[in-house]
């Protein structure tokens, strides 16, 4: 896509001129210094396009137009907030092609992969528009004869979402998808690094009718992140923050919103183990590792980070991988035949080195790849990584990488140790045939989320997150309504009636 198309794109979505801008109580604005900060193509290190370097004083401004918005949108039927969202929905899909190419521009992953992920992104507004009609309350036989229970839900009421480069187009629909349709409004702030995605899903929701106010967005760059960040966890008319990120950062958001007692969702770090048991077909089990690890350049929070492979079939199947690997194309997203794009920035870049760096100095041996890949840039080969030892960085971190790092084991109790030697539990995956053992390995990991046989998990229909260390909260399913509403109970005594007249 070129600059000029994407000028286009954005002067015919908010008559801008091509200029990306935030939006604040339904119009597009500038930061008040008038700063912008660059946004880069991974792939070329071009800069695309410059966004407004807002701070505390316009996400506060941001905040009040919420409120103010939230005072009719709560009240809206649910059956007219459901029609929004749907409306939204068939704008994404219809710039489901421009969308695309702006994610790869702005991302890096290649384009079919970029469709994916669109599709994906308007599934959350689909679903969570016919989840809006479905916030059912509950009726309690009361303790005495003249006592009605009730519960209501409720939206919360302004609510914040914090998300992440790594899927800049579904992580904004999955959030704001449950909190219009519970009736609550948003303050939106994107990652730095790709800002462009979140501007045009909310150019497409104003022009799919979403109200002023209701769906605000601030962008900031790293330095402005933490002003932003204070601003949304302290204000009190914020209800709630939810937040997909690192681990250390949702420490930091955790603090900061105690201080008013806020509502949190958190889809933090993972450190997803990936176990090929000795029942297992490793033509699947290698077809779906190369999914599961390099996907997106191995830039997903559920990408396996760690592959235990049973001892009597470790050699065979890293020989399969190895070939499956090889064949791998690294490349400009752009380009059909990529299957690897680049890491998003340097210091993704120096963190697979390092961790392949300290894998070779514990004994570990490279098997393919190992190095930056000739391409220069962020992009990085392809990776097999074998014998490494469990107190390798790679074992305690996520890598965040297109790298594979093995290790055997001799049993299944082993395996489900060693998975399980983590702060972190968001997805684990394992390949198996015998059904006890899959009853048994399934139920063992400490883990929200878990894949047999099936290394994609993520679908609008079932509740993603995380447990110990990897977050708060589930989002997808009919649960992540639930994040976004307040139950309410309500106590009344009626007054008996006569029981004369006619009848």
């Amino acid at each position: 896509m070129s600059l000029a198309t994407v000028a286009v794109l954005f002067e015919e979505w908010h008559e801008t001129g091509g200029a990306p801008r935030g939006y604040v109580g339904g119009a597009w604005i500038d930061a008040d210094s008038a700063e912008r900060f660059d946004v880069t193509d991974p792939a070329t290190g071009e800069t695309i396009a410059t966004v407004p370097r807002m701070g505390r004083a316009e996400t506060c401004r941001a905040v009040r137009a919420a409120e103010e918005a939230w005072v009719s949108w709560r009240t809206r039927p649910a059956r007219e907030r459901a029609a929004i969202l749907l409306d939204w929905r068939d704008c994404v899909l219809a710039a489901e092609d421009s969308l695309a190419e702006l994610m790869v521009r702005e991302q890096g992953k290649p384009l079919r992969e970029a469709v994916t992920e669109i599709r994906y992104a308007a599934s959350f507004l689909e679903w969570f528009a016919e989840e809006a009609k479905r916030a059912y309350g509950e009726t309690i036989p009361g303790d005495a004869a003249q006592t009605r229970v009730t519960v209501q839900r409720q939206p919360i009421g302004v609510g914040a979402a914090i998300t992440p480069w790594n899927f800049p187009a579904a992580m904004v629909t999955r959030k704001a998808g449950p909190a219009l349709a519970a009736g609550c409004t948003l303050v939106l702030k994107p990652a730095e690094q790709t800002p462009l995605s979140a501007i045009a899903l909310v150019a497409l929701a104003e022009q799919a009718g979403v109200p002023a106010g209701v769906l605000n967005l601030v962008t900031g760059d790293a330095a402005d992140a933490p002003e932003i960040g204070a601003e949304l966890t302290e204000n009190e008319d914020v209800r709630k923050v939810s937040f997909t990120g690192s681990t250390e950062v949702g420490r930091l958001l955790m603090r900061q919103a105690a201080t008013t007692v806020k509502s949190l969702s958190l889809e933090l770090g993972g450190n997803a183990p990936f176990i090929v048991f000795d029942d297992a077909d490793l033509v699947a089990a290698v077809d779906g590792l190369v999914q599961c690890k390099y996907r997106n350049a191995g830039q997903t929070c559920i990408s396996a980070n760690r592959v235990l492979v049973a001892r009597s079939v470790y050699d065979q199947f890293i020989a399969l991988l190895t070939d499956r690997v090889r064949e791998l194309n690294v490349g400009s997203g752009l380009d059909d035949a990529t299957d690897v794009g680049p890491l998003i920035d340097r210091p993704a870049l120096t963190k697979v080195i390092e961790h392949v760096a300290d894998a070779e100095r514990r004994g570990a041996k490279v098997v393919l790849g190992g190095q930056p890949h000739e391409l220069g840039g962020t992009f990085f080969q392809p990776t097999i990584v074998r014998d490494v030892p469990a107190t390798a960085q790679a074992f305690h971190e996520e890598t965040f990488g297109p790298v594979a790092f093995l290790h055997p084991f001799d049993d299944e109790d082993e395996a489900i140790r060693l998975a399980n030697d983590t702060p972190y539990g968001l997805a684990a995956y394992f390949y198996a045939q015998d059904v006890d053992r899959v009853w048994r390995v399934s139920e063992g990991l400490e883990s929200g989320m878990v894949g047999i046989n099936q290394p994609m998990l993520s679908t609008a229909t079932a509740p993603f997150g995380g447990v110990k260390q990897s977050g708060l909260g589930r989002e997808g399913s009919r649960h992540g309504l639930d994040d976004w509403l307040e139950m309410k109970y309500i106590c009344q005594v009626i007054k008996p009636g006569s029981t004369d007249g006619d009848r």
